[in-house]
């Protein structure tokens, strides 16, 4: 079974769904505590720690450097991050008696951009993806199935219209190759820079109330 530090915020009675939040880079598994304590209460919520230590309660999923060219990641780190989650997922599934269809793995800024990779390449595990101010790596295409538009997969985007970390542009794009990809999703902008904001947290949890309470 794979392992991660993690805090969770159980669910009340069976769980109807599972609800990974991964925290951005250099954060750690406290830092969404709000956005999960916000959850609907049928819903288990997990909030698992990354496994790179950048610093004095600070994690990563992998290491990146922002030049003008945009971000730099390590891509051997980032591909060990996917297949350790998508590890942790099916524990969790296990544990609570959940399956793909209610499982969703949501995340800001560099855990957005892990939750991407996880429900594109593993739909069998996790079939909801929610990117909080992040991006789709493009180092994933090769692990895409081809009948990932035949996959029931779901996705969200948020993104603040003046992040300056990781420009709205890169949401834009985000959507547009999940349209390529021919994944049903939804991409709303806000008038914020890096980070999650009220509205961002409402539409968050109204779409995740949908997506797995209203089939359940």
């Amino acid at each position: 079974m794979s392992t991660l530090h993690a805090v969770a915020r159980p669910a009340t009675g069976p769980a109807h769904g599972l609800v990974l939040l991964l925290h951005g880079v250099g954060s750690n598994e406290r830092s969404l505590q709000a956005l999960a304590d916000g959850l609907d209460k049928r819903l288990q919520v997990v909030l698992p720690r990354a496994p790179l230590a950048f610093g004095a309660d600070a994690f990563g999923w992998f290491t990146v450097q922002f030049g003008a060219q945009g971000p730099v990641i390590d891509p051997a780190q980032a591909e060990a991050s996917r297949l350790l989650l998508i590890d942790y997922v099916r524990a969790l599934q296990a544990e609570h008696g959940v399956d793909a269809a209610h499982t969703l793995v949501a995340g800001f800024s560099q855990g957005g951009i892990l939750s991407a990779s996880v429900s594109l390449t593993a739909p069998q595990v996790a079939r909801r993806f929610a990117i909080l101010s992040g991006r789709i790596l493009p180092e994933i295409a090769p692990h895409v199935p081809a009948d990932i538009a035949t996959r029931g997969v779901r996705g969200l985007i948020l993104h603040g219209e003046q992040d300056s970390k990781l420009p709205f542009a890169l949401a834009t794009a985000a959507a547009a190759r999940l349209q390529a990809l021919g994944v049903d999703h939804a991409l709303h902008g806000y008038p914020a820079d890096h980070t999650l904001t009220a509205a961002m947290q409402a539409d968050f949890n109204a779409w995740t109330a949908r997506e797995l309470l209203s089939r359940h």
